[in-house]
């Protein structure tokens, strides 16, 4: 295989490296490690980020990018097909396999229109036909529900097994580090006692695990979650809409934050014109409404790549140019909020007292700003990051929705949604991808928030106070 490194992957794994940077460093910090600590604490929160690690994980597949290659017939020369594909595609290679024609029902092995089919007796009648891959192994379509049920079972055996597994490791690790018996963590841990809330993470953990495995026995014979007009699996396009809702709520964050830092806290420490320029800008910016300027600078995008396709090699490199266009439009479109937060919060601080110690003993402006103000308007920024993030996944939606989104060769619950509109005027409805791409944007956003609120009441100084 030739490996493909699009711009939004290499941007997302920089992206994942300073977290872990990050990480290791609070780790060494109290004052940073503690908030954190606060926040894994909490069963809810706990059970948020084993939520959204699972879609980060999902993520991560799906943005390792490769050519597969092709068997010569020479058998001497290595070649490559042109088609982009990832890891994620791979694990998920017998639903991509399994197309058929156009709508099925969830978990159903005949269409979900009729067609004109000759009988064994070779007349003309108007059925519903078999799907060509869905419950092709059944024999007789009644097994159908016995099928699914075993399936399920051998899959909840499977999915029990690893989480189990997984379990003695993580266990067997925490008793090295303590010191203490395995007997003893695994009494701590069932009786909630350990100062992280292990037990929300392993049962959460668990109920992943025995999803997966009901997933991973159903989907090679069965349509989940249904097909598509052309018959493409709709689980598939659900999962392969993760990488896309989290590179448009990470990424437009590294775009937003130089902006918003920068200007907000030099507005608020220096003031004057600085202060006076830097309000006349956002202000400005502010008051145009945020959805016709990314729709001019959308439709401004599309004129560029239509008038220069020759510079694109793929779809999919053109796709993923389109979203890493977007992910700044709407960085440069939303970063005036936190920056008058910022603003504020400078204006407080340059009054304090170890301010005006640095001053006196002759600090440049600029080391007094990165050494003093940046550390303490650090939870702000922290926080907004963490409630600004589901804002820009429900964004991604609604501008795909309005056709000035992802490209619409890119899976996104967006493109999802928008092409389900179609689909609820039909008799009967087809109704199961607006499911779909609801379920899984609604888990990702509920995880989210219920992880913001916990970082704003682990890192909101006045917050703390009250507790």
């Amino acid at each position: 295989m030739s490996f493909v490194f699009l711009t939004t992957d290499v941007l997302l794994f920089l992206l994942i490296a300073i977290l872990l940077v990050y990480g290791i460093y609070a780790l060494r910090h109290e004052h940073f490690f503690r908030p954190w600590k606060q926040v894994v604490s909490k069963p809810f929160s706990m059970c948020a980020v084993v939520v959204l690690s699972f879609y980060f994980l999902i993520a991560i597949l799906d943005s390792v990018h490769f050519h597969p290659t092709i068997e010569s017939s020479s058998g001497e020369d290595i070649q490559h097909s042109t088609r982009i594909t990832s890891v994620l595609d791979l694990v998920l290679g017998s639903i991509i396999a399994g197309t058929e024609k156009t709508y099925s029902a969830p978990f159903s092995i005949y269409a979900f229109t009729k067609e004109t089919l000759v009988d064994e007796d070779g007349n003309m009648v108007r059925e519903y036909p078999r799907l060509k891959h869905a419950g092709s192994h059944l024999r007789e379509p009644a097994s159908r529900l016995d099928d699914i049920l075993n399936r399920s079972v051998v899959g909840i055996g499977k999915g029990l097994t690893g989480w189990i597994f997984f379990c003695a490791i993580i266990i067997f690790m925490m008793s090295r580090i303590q010191k203490l018996a395995i007997r003893g963590i695994v009494k701590k841990i069932i009786r909630g006692q350990s100062s992280l809330s292990w037990r929300t993470f392993f049962l959460s953990f668990g109920i992943i695990c025995v999803l997966v495995g009901i997933g991973l026995q159903l989907c090679p014979h069965y349509h989940v979650l249904g097909t598509d007009q052309v018959g493409n699996d709709i689980l598939y396009q659900a999962l392969k809409s993760a990488r896309t809702g989290l590179i448009i709520g990470t990424l437009t964050t590294l775009v937003m934050l130089p902006f918003a830092i920068i200007f907000g806290v030099s507005a608020g420490y220096f003031g004057g014109w600085v202060d006076d320029s830097i309000q006349y800008i956002y202000t400005t910016l502010s008051s145009i409404p945020s959805v016709l300027l990314i729709a001019a600078s959308a439709l401004m995008l599309d004129v560029y790549l239509a008038n220069n396709s020759e510079m694109f090699v793929s779809v999919t490199a053109r796709a993923d140019l389109r979203l890493l266009c977007l992910c700044l439009i709407l960085g440069v479109t939303t970063w005036t909020g936190l920056c008058r937060y910022l603003r504020a919060e400078t204006l407080k601080l340059r009054e304090s007292a170890y301010i005006d110690a640095s001053r006196a003993f002759g600090a440049v402006p600029w080391t007094t700003i990165w050494k003093h103000v940046v550390p303490n308007v650090m939870h702000i920024v922290t926080i907004s990051i963490v409630l600004d993030f589901s804002g820009l996944v429900l964004a991604e939606a609604a501008l795909s929705y309005l056709n000035i989104g992802v490209d619409p060769s890119m899976e996104s619950w967006g493109n999802m949604i928008n092409g389900a509109r179609l689909e609820l005027a039909r008799e009967p409805v087809v109704w199961w991808s607006l499911f779909a791409a609801f379920i899984f944007m609604f888990i990702l956003v509920l995880a989210a928030n219920i992880f913001a609120d916990a970082v704003r009441d682990a890192f909101d100084p006045r917050l703390r106070e009250l507790n």
